[in-house]
């Protein structure tokens, strides 16, 4: 890659760009239709529910699927619009091996997105997004104000479900991974309830 660009750019921004690009600004960003959008800063919350859904699935792919990785806030390529488009989720897991220097997850089989109120719309309009991955299996959404879990799944048929399936007690399975807990366990160490 060729030094970092600094801002301005032409826009629209390609992902070649996006990737290399260095704002100067210490926030984050993801690339939506060829324009940088700066992505709030998380709760406290938000942090505490991605490390511990991290970890609870990092130890389940250790001993259940070992050449499955969890990586927090992955960088992926939608189908639609690859060229102008990364969209930076909470959590991501591939199967694919990762290699040295890589700025995007390749092959994604499960995307989290951790939903709070003040991300409601890009976090959806990510989720929509995330569906034309072809490997994706899986888009959790987990709920940061309240003990909720929305899960969208791509069936065995390759297409998604209308509307994602809804837990708020109970077990949480990951079909894609093979994983299943207890809601509640996520929320663990967090002072969210129903």
């Amino acid at each position: 890659m060729s030094a970092a660009l600094k801002y301005p750019v032409p826009l629209p921004m390609t992902v070649r760009d996006f990737v290399s690009w260095d704002p100067g600004d210490h926030q984050r960003y993801e690339l939506v239709d060829g324009l940088p959008r700066a992505m709030a800063p998380t709760a406290l919350t938000h942090g505490v529910l991605q490390n511990e859904l991290g970890r609870l699935i990092g130890n389940h792919l250790g001993e259940h699927r070992p050449g499955c990785l969890v990586v927090a806030n992955p960088g992926v390529m939608p189908r639609v619009l690859s060229s102008q488009n990364v969209r930076i989720p909470d959590l991501g897991v591939t199967c694919t091996p990762i290699a040295s220097g890589e700025a995007l997850m390749r092959e994604p089989v499960l995307l989290v997105e951790i939903l709070s109120p003040s991300n409601y719309s890009e976090t959806w309009s990510n989720v929509w997004t995330y569906c034309s991955i072809p490997s994706l299996r899986e888009v959790l959404v987990l709920h940061s104000t309240r003990v909720r879990a929305e899960v969208l799944r791509r069936g065995a048929d390759g297409q998604w479900s209308a509307e994602p399936g809804q837990i708020t007690q109970g077990e949480l399975i990951l079909d894609s991974i093979g994983f299943r807990i207890d809601l509640a366990a996520v929320y663990a160490g967090t002072d969210v309830t129903d």
